[in-house]
């Protein structure tokens, strides 16, 4: 029989504030230290989370994607 096999699952709850904490595992695998930002990708699976590139990160507005059409690029993309 082909059985398939399943990476481990880590697990955190989320605080009153939203907040959570990033299990050792998770960390170490994403080599993740203080200052480093998340990127949370939205799929039909569910979502993905990664560490984000540095270079995605220096973008301020990256963030606003509902800004990134072609008339706003148009409009606004010689400022």
């Amino acid at each position: 029989m082909n059985r398939q096999t399943r990476l481990p699952a880590a697990f955190s709850k989320v605080s009153v504030k939203s907040q959570t904490v990033i299990p050792r595992e998770v960390r170490e695998r994403l080599r993740l230290k203080p200052g480093d930002t998340l990127r949370y990708r939205m799929t039909e699976a569910g979502v993905l989370l990664d560490k984000a590139p540095a270079n995605e990160t220096d973008d301020p507005f990256a963030t606003f994607s509902e800004w990134s059409n072609a008339a706003d690029e148009k409009a606004y993309g010689g400022l």
